[in-house]
């Protein structure tokens, strides 16, 4: 059986969504009112489709499985899942969601890439089917990283979010459901928090931007990319655990280490901001450093999904 994945709005995300859905063998169907768009898709997909050949596709997968569309309503015809992509604007968002939830089957989940916006603010203009409307906030790169936070409205119901975790899970995703409703989620606000303080780094003279991204390349990230904060800081407590940990490095929580109200961004700190990352780039463009990145993720991912916790018969696991 055949599904297919409606996609409003080819950007970045949008067009990573595309790619990661032509990779497990969907069908895609897409609009974006620039007519440069098709273009700049199928240019996407070609740079994309090397590393998703490497990581596994589908057997049925084809970007030749893509088409575009004039119209929203012509977009979700047929549609299993829809995914909005809007730019990152309240107004704009409810707008085409409404449009969407309008022209949509009510039983059609449509989900939104917001980075921040809660889903009952989302589906204030929605009255065919509000509460089939929800946040699905992936990652960039969306056709490699598997992370995808499911956040329900005031007007969703679990079956709801429970046939989205379905559909993402038909996408090769991981999805998870995010308890309640938050501006920014939850992966975002962690980012949100370490991004103010590397400005606060910078912005003091502490150290430059390579010098920050360093520490995280060497040291936490490498931690992260298997164990995220809770279980890295249970490591460190030793036998005991993390009641251990607590009970040692508990009182420095009350000492003045962080700063998470942002610097002002002053041109002097933007100017530093931006010709340090210049100076990391060392001349590369943005689409080299986005396939060096590309292969690293291939091979970091043929790796650590051996100790992920399927791997270990811990089923029902993020």
């Amino acid at each position: 059986m055949n599904h297919q994945l409606s996609v409003i709005g080819t950007g970045v995300i949008g067009n990573g969504w595309i790619a990661r859905a032509l990779a497990q063998g969907w069908d895609v169907v897409a609009f974006d009112p620039d007519p440069k768009a098709p273009a700049r898709t199928h240019a996407f997909i070609e740079n994309a489709w090397p590393s998703l050949q490497r990581l596994g596709l589908a057997e049925s997968a084809s970007p030749t499985r893509l088409r575009f569309v004039d119209s929203v309503e012509e977009a979700v015809i047929g549609a299993d899942l829809i995914q909005e992509n809007v730019p990152e604007r309240l107004e704009l968002k409810r707008e085409m969601l409404a449009a969407l939830d309008a022209a949509t089957e009510k039983h059609v989940i449509i989900g939104s890439s917001t980075s921040g916006f809660k889903p009952s603010d989302l589906q204030q203009d929605c009255h065919n089917a509000p509460g089939r409307v929800i946040v699905a906030h992936p990652f960039n790169p969306v056709y490699l990283l598997p992370l995808v936070e499911l956040v329900g409205g005031e007007a969703t119901v679990p079956d709801q979010l429970a046939r989205a975790q379905a559909h993402y899970q038909a996408l090769a995703m991981r999805p998870m459901v995010v308890r309640r409703e938050i501006e920014g989620h939850i992966a975002d606000r962690l980012m949100e928090a370490l991004w103010r303080e590397a400005l606060h780094l910078v912005n003091d003279g502490v150290a430059t931007t390579e010098e920050i991204d360093a520490a995280v390349v060497y040291g936490c990230g490498l931690r992260w990319s298997l164990m995220g904060t809770f279980l890295t800081f249970h490591l460190a407590g030793g036998e005991q655990g993390m009641r251990h940990m607590l009970e040692q490095f508990g009182p420095a929580l009350k000492l003045p280490w962080t700063k998470l109200e942002a610097p002002e961004l002053t041109n002097d700190l933007i100017d530093r901001v931006v010709d340090g990352c210049n100076h990391q780039a060392a001349g590369r463009s943005v689409a080299e450093l986005d396939s060096r990145r590309d292969d690293f993720l291939v091979e970091l991912l043929g790796l650590v999904q051996k100790y992920w916790p399927e791997a270990e018969g811990l089923e029902g696991r993020i």
